[in-house]
């Protein structure tokens, strides 16, 4: 009589899991503009862009603008706009400028631009 060869599946490990998936956590970004200037534009623009490619489906990002809103400039300790605050997942960030340098800002919010 043959026997049979049964695979045992394992589960894999966290350390495993956490290699071999890309971080899931949900992003809470804040950019702060000044009205519908070029800068402001061309940092939202680039903002969408970026998170689009890079955090399809996982992000959250509030606009706002520090003409309508000037005492959140103080709240938020503001000294230049565009402003980009990266609220999560920790460490906070802040990026500042029109969002141009993709590889800045993927740095400043913690993510890696794939070579291939």
């Amino acid at each position: 009589m043959k026997k049979k060869k049964t695979k045992v599946k394992r589960s894999p490990t966290k350390l495993e899991l956490t290699i071999s998936e890309p971080s899931m956590d949900k992003y809470i970004l804040r950019l702060y503009i000044t009205g519908t200037t070029s800068r402001s534009v061309l940092a939202l623009t680039n903002l969408k862009k970026i998170c689009e490619e890079y955090l399809e489906g996982r992000y959250e990002l509030e606009v706002i603008d520090l003409y309508q809103m000037p005492s959140l400039a103080k709240d938020e300790q503001i000294i230049a706009a565009p402003t980009l605050i990266k609220k999560l997942p920790l460490p906070f960030r802040r990026i500042i400028g029109d969002m141009s340098n993709i590889e800045k800002v993927l740095l400043g919010l913690d993510l890696r631009k794939v070579k291939g």
